[in-house]
């Protein structure tokens, strides 16, 4: 009878864990969301996108569905390709110093913020942990206060209160340091892939076009197809100064966008964890005394 009348008095607690839990993803969420359709909404051509703007206007539920097994085969096959030409594309050594710069830059950030972004969540994980652990000492110093009315059991509520205080305050910091560090981790961690995607399709282009130029002398030196060699050769031109212009701004951009996020992120949640900070030493200060 005990235990049952101790874990109904502790499900208003436990009610409390799950909405916390529900909240903290959904703000989650709901910052990630809007950091996606900011920079959407930011960029020149995605911003003029049909789909998007129905997704904006869009107001009744929208269905989503995973991929399914057809679809997983046809990115595995398709990312088989890419590995085996990017083997290819790698051995080719750019013209613009600006681009074999940032190709090396951005294959040693992607390795470092996957690295960062492993040990983040790793440190998100402990702080839930404790969180969790503080939990179970609070409920069982808890139990054992409610078993009678002497000084030690009074004590042991006083603590069991202390303990709670000590697991909000760990929840929260578990979940701002997921919401603020290692979501904007995981998040520059896709974004440096898709850079390097970019700059793997403009060497791509570049081979095309270096392919193109030996087709085109080749026709010159037989005096055969030479009007389709110059076609092509014009053709991988155009798209290889298009793609060299568009990928040059758009990994300026990503500069000036990861800086700024990671100082906001950054500051933002150093303002937080001084924040804990002075209310675990509040706590400290009222600890009971027997």
């Amino acid at each position: 009878m005990t235990t049952t009348l101790t874990e109904i008095t502790h499900l208003p607690t436990l009610a409390l864990l799950v909405c916390c839990e529900y909240l903290a993803i959904f703000k989650k969420t709901v910052a990630m969301h809007e950091v996606f359709l900011c920079r959407v909404a930011a960029h020149p051509i995605l911003r003029k996108d049909l789909n998007f703007h129905v997704f904006l206007e869009y107001n009744q539920d929208l269905s989503v569905r995973g991929k399914n097994k057809k679809e997983k085969l046809e990115d595995f096959f398709k990312n088989m390709v890419k590995s085996a030409d990017g083997v290819i594309v790698s051995g080719v050594k750019d013209v613009d110093d600006f681009f074999e710069h940032e190709r090396t830059f951005l294959v040693e950030y992607h390795n470092r913020v996957k690295d960062a972004s492993a040990k983040s969540d790793k440190m998100t994980r402990s702080h839930k942990n404790v969180a969790d652990d503080y939990n179970r000492i609070g409920s069982s110093l808890y139990a054992l206060g409610t078993q009678d009315s002497t000084d030690i059991c009074k004590f042991f509520l006083k603590v069991s209160e202390l303990f709670d205080k000590t697991r909000k305050i760990e929840a929260r910091v578990s979940a701002d340091e997921d919401l603020k560090l290692s979501d904007l981790l995981k998040y520059y961690l896709r974004e440096s892939q898709a850079a390097k995607d970019l700059l793997y399709r403009r060497s791509r282009s570049l081979v095309d076009y270096e392919n193109a130029n030996k087709a085109l002398d080749k026709a010159r030196a037989k005096n055969k197809d030479v009007l389709q060699a110059e076609t092509t050769q014009q053709i991988c031109c155009q798209k290889f100064e298009k793609i060299s212009e568009s990928a040059k701004q758009e990994l300026i951009d990503f500069k000036t966008r990861r800086v700024a996020a990671f100082r906001k992120n950054l500051v933002e949640l150093a303002e937080l964890e001084l924040k804990h900070a002075k209310g675990e030493e509040f706590d400290d200060k009222h600890l009971p005394e027997r």
